[in-house]
C-alpha cells in the first residue's frame, strides 16, 4: 500500500510538473503568435495604404516629370514584393485595405486640388480690386448740369439748344476738355409708352441730350424728381459738383464753372441765391405750403435755402441724397425740399447774388461793368418771362461770349 501510495504520489508529482511545464510552453507560445499576428496586422492596415499611396504618387510625379530614379523603381519593386508575400489574407482585411486605401486616394485628390485651387487664385485678379481698378479708371467730371423740363416744353429746350447750351460736337468736346455734362432732366408719363413719351424718344434720337429718369412728371412731384435727378447723376458721372436749372433760365457755363471752382476744395458746400420767404399757409394761392403748421406761428419764414431757379450741391451733398432719398421728406416746394434736408448736416451755404441776375437791363450793366451772371431770370416769373421769345436777347445782352467758355480754366 505504502509502495502504491508512493509510487502513485511521485507518478502524480510526475504529471503535475508536466503539466506546468506544458502549460508554460503554451503560454510562450500564445503570447508568440499573438505578437507575430498583432506585428502581421499592423504592418497590413498601416504600411500597405503608404505604400500604395506612395506608388501613386510616384507614378504621378514620372508621367509629370518622364524622370526615372534608381532608388524610387528599388523602392516600389521591394513594396510590389512585400505585397506578394501577404497576399493570404481574408476578404474582410481585403474590405478593411480597400477603404483604407480609398482614404488615401482621396487625400491625394484633396491635395492635387487644393494645390490646383491655390495656382489658380494666385494666377486671377481678385474681383475687388477690378472693381477698385475700374472705379480707379472712372471718368472724372467738373459739373453735371441738369435742365429741368416737362413734355411741353419742347420749344425752351429748342431755345436753349439756340442760346447757352452747346450742340453736337461741341456739346461733346465740353465734356471731354472741360469735363461739363449738360442733360435736359425728365421722367416719364404716367402712360407707360405714351404719345408723351414716344415724343421725348424722337427727340432723344436728334439730339441725344436727355436724362431720362425713372419718375413719373408732374408738378406735384417736383421733389421727387429732384431727388431722382441727383441719385441717378451721382450714380452715372463721377462730378465735382452738380446743379440743377430750370428750362427757362439763360446761363452764361464759363461764369458758373469760375464760380465753383472757388469752391471745389471745400466739402459739404450748398451754393444759389438764398432767401428766406414766407410760410404761405392759405390754400388756392401759388407755392401754398400743406404743412406749414411744422414751421410755427401763422406767418413765419421758412428756413434758408436757395431758389429753385438754379443751385449748386458738392459731390458729398448728392452722395447724401442718393444714399437717404427713401426717408427724406419732401414738401409741397422742391427748393424748400433740397434746404430741409441739409438742416442738421455741417453744410456750408454760400450766397451768390450772381446766380440769380434779372433780365435786361440789369444783368446787361453788370455784364458792361465786368460782373458776368451766372444765371438770369425774372423773379415775377420765376424764370425769363416769354423766354422762347425773350431768351435769345438776354444772350446777346447779358452773355459771357462762346470764347469765355474754351478759354476758362478750372
Amino acid at each position: 500500500m505504502s509502495f502504491k501510495t508512493r509510487g502513485g504520489g511521485g507518478g502524480g508529482e510526475v504529471a503535475s510538473s508536466k503539466k506546468v511545464v506544458l502549460s508554460r510552453n503554451w503560454a510562450l507560445f500564445l503570447c508568440v503568435s499573438s505578437f507575430c499576428a498583432g506585428m502581421f496586422f499592423t504592418n497590413r492596415m498601416w504600411i500597405q495604404p503608404e505604400a500604395k499611396a506612395t506608388g501613386k504618387t510616384s507614378t504621378l510625379e514620372e508621367q509629370r516629370t518622364n524622370f526615372k530614379s534608381e532608388d524610387c523603381d528599388q523602392k516600389i519593386v521591394e513594396k510590389h514584393n512585400f505585397n506578394n508575400g501577404l497576399g493570404d489574407v481574408s476578404m474582410d482585411q481585403h474590405g478593411i485595405q480597400e477603404q483604407d486605401e480609398g482614404i488615401s486616394d482621396l487625400k491625394i485628390k484633396t491635395s492635387l486640388t487644393t494645390d490646383e485651387h491655390e495656382s489658380v487664385s494666385h494666377s486671377l485678379p481678385i474681383i475687388g480690386n477690378m472693381e477698385s481698378s475700374e472705379s480707379t479708371l472712372k471718368r472724372k467730371y467738373f459739373m453735371v448740369i441738369g435742365i429741368n423740363t416737362a413734355f411741353s416744353s419742347r420749344k425752351r429746350r429748342d431755345s436753349v439748344r439756340s442760346t447757352w447750351m452747346p450742340q453736337g460736337e461741341k456739346r461733346k468736346k465740353l465734356e471731354e476738355e472741360k469735363g461739363i455734362v449738360i442733360r435736359f432732366v425728365i421722367g416719364h408719363s404716367s402712360t407707360s409708352g405714351g404719345i408723351l413719351d414716344r415724343a421725348i424718344e424722337a427727340e432723344e434720337k436728334v439730339h441725344g441730350d436727355f436724362l431720362r429718369l425713372n419718375h413719373i412728371e408732374g408738378y406735384l412731384e417736383l421733389s421727387a424728381k429732384t431727388k431722382t435727378y441727383f441719385a441717378t447723376a451721382v450714380a452715372m458721372w463721377d462730378a465735382e459738383f452738380y446743379i440743377k436749372v430750370d428750362d427757362d433760365v439763360h446761363v452764361n457755363l464759363g461764369t458758373l464753372g469760375m464760380t465753383l471752382a472757388g469752391h471745389r476744395m471745400k466739402p459739404r458746400v450748398y451754393v444759389g441765391c438764398m432767401k428766406s420767404g414766407p410760410v404761405l399757409a392759405r390754400k388756392g394761392v401759388k407755392y401754398h405750403e400743406p404743412e406749414y403748421w411744422k414751421f410755427g406761428e401763422i406767418g413765419n419764414k421758412y428756413f434758408r435755402h436757395a431758389t429753385g431757379q438754379l443751385y449748386a450741391i458738392s459731390k458729398d451733398l448728392a452722395t447724401y441724397i442718393s444714399e437717404n432719398q427713401n426717408i427724406l421728406h419732401k414738401y409741397a416746394n422742391e427748393d424748400v425740399s433740397l434746404g430741409s434736408w441739409f438742416i442738421g448736416l455741417d453744410v456750408e451755404h454760400v450766397d451768390n447774388r450772381r446766380l440769380c441776375c434779372g433780365t435786361p437791363p440789369d444783368c446787361e450793366w453788370k455784364a458792361q461793368m465786368g460782373n458776368i451772371c451766372v444765371a438770369t431770370f425774372d423773379w415775377k416769373c420765376s424764370g425769363v418771362c416769354k423766354s422762347v421769345e425773350r431768351i435769345k436777347q438776354v444772350h446777346e445782352l447779358c452773355g459771357e461770349g462762346e470764347d469765355a467758355l474754351w478759354h476758362s480754366s478750372f
